[in-house]
């Protein structure tokens, strides 16, 4: 097996015609995250040498979501794959090697299912390695065309297959390994000879075996990892078969999930051991859950919320920006916005942590041990001490804040004890 590095391209130009959005494709959330970082983890996971993704349409937005070591050309021009990927070649003018093709819009690729493509291309030392799948329906898919002795030697798109073709179930997923050199010779010879009057990366394979090249190919397991997301039907498609690997993922973790087709799980989302997610319930990405927790049904847990172990958050909750001690318990119809919670503390059923005054949101901090009655409306500012009681119905106004050991209750709620000082 040839020891050498490989380096990827990954194309990333395309617009949202078929999404009917302003919004980058590559750029359309998938589980919480753009698409395009899927294929960037993808990349980093397998790949020994740089990295090249080409961009068009609204360059500098999808540019924003790129990390520094990630080498950028723009293709001002969209006419096609290969002249794509003959811009990204010219900033691997250092690189010697192996360059495998990606696309910015086919996030279910594995990286293990790279690495394999990567190590079948070298031990075959073919000039490329097509990355296949056999389907029954082949749709919009390019196909293999294969010689007498079975040998690939060609890709045919599918709006210029012939109806012979057209029957083919082998299909082009669009990735490919290359060796560098015989991939750049190929670029040279291709021409504008389709309808679309564009530049096809596919036609390197025919050209490269015309040449008397050898072409590989090595088919996908799991033909749903060769998909290209190109549609908002895709991309829902899409949603399903990923949230059902971080799903698994989270099972083997240690998480119960008693629905799990019903658990929206953002990616990214740190849960701990035996914590229970019930059915329909939604978690945002940079959300953080203890152990033991019990979550749901029917809760929301947004962005920057933060869950210490043994706290329960039950039927229609939601929570954004709020930080849980231990062994809480907030268990129905309650908003807790930009707040606080200390340990031991009891939040009431319909309680309202009321942190948005119409143009800025405030915090809310409730006290260890804190008992909050049912339906209290605290309107933030405000803090409630440790171990202080609401009675059910208070409403504690703005800037208003209810001592340690304290009682309130009323609209607006006032003090009915103060605890002892010793």
């Amino acid at each position: 097996m040839r020891s050498r590095k490989t380096a990827c391209i990954i194309l990333a130009a395309g617009k949202s015609t078929r999404m009917r959005s302003s919004l980058p494709k590559v750029l359309h959330p998938l589980c919480g995250r753009p698409m395009l970082r899927y294929v960037l983890d993808q990349a980093d996971e397998f790949k020994t040498g740089p990295c090249v993704a080409v961009l068009g349409y609204k360059h500098e937005q999808v540019a924003a979501y790129l990390s520094g070591n990630v080498r950028i050309a723009v293709q001002k021009e969209i006419n096609g794959t290969a002249s794509a990927v003959s811009q990204a070649l010219g900033l691997l003018k250092d690189f010697s090697g192996d360059v495998i093709v990606l696309y910015g819009d086919m996030p279910l690729l594995k990286a293990d299912t790279l690495k394999k493509l990567a190590a079948e291309h070298r031990r075959s030392g073919t000039a490329a390695t097509v990355l296949t799948a056999l389907v029954e329906d082949a749709a919009e898919y390019g196909r293999i065309v294969r010689d007498e002795y079975s040998a690939i030697s060609g890709i045919v798109e599918a709006a210029e297959a012939d109806g012979y073709q057209k029957e083919i179930k082998e299909i082009n997923t669009g990735v490919v390994c290359f060796d560098k050199d015989c991939l750049a010779a190929s670029l040279k010879k291709v021409k504008p000879r389709n309808r679309k009057k564009e530049y096809y990366l596919t036609d390197c394979i025919g050209i490269l075996y015309s040449m008397g090249k050898a072409i590989g190919g090595m088919r996908v397991k799991d033909n749903r990892e060769g998909m290209g997301v190109n549609s908002r039907v895709e991309l829902a498609a899409a949603n399903v078969i990923m949230q059902a690997r971080l799903n698994e993922s989270y099972m083997k973790q240690g998480v119960s999930l008693t629905a799990p087709e019903t658990a929206f799980i953002n990616h990214g989302t740190k849960i701990g051991e035996d914590t229970v997610i019930y059915p329909f319930t939604v978690i945002e990405r940079d959300v953080k859950i203890g152990k033991n927790c019990s979550i749901g049904p029917f809760a929301h847990l947004r962005e920057g919320t933060r869950l210490a172990d043994n706290v329960c958050a039950g039927n229609f909750i939601e929570m954004v920006r709020a930080n849980v001690g231990e062994n809480v318990f907030v268990k129905h119809f309650s908003y807790l916005g930009d707040t606080r919670v200390g340990r031991g503390a009891n939040i009431g059923a319909g309680t309202v942590t009321a942190n948005f005054d119409g143009v800025n949101k405030h915090n809310t901090v409730i006290g260890d041990n804190a008992f909050i009655g049912s339906d209290t409306v605290l309107i933030a500012p405000v803090r409630v001490g440790r171990g202080a009681k609401t009675g059910a119905g208070s409403v504690v106004t703005r800037g208003r804040s209810v001592p340690d050991g304290g009682v309130v209750a009323g609209v607006p709620a006032r003090v009915l004890n103060r605890s002892k000082r010793r």
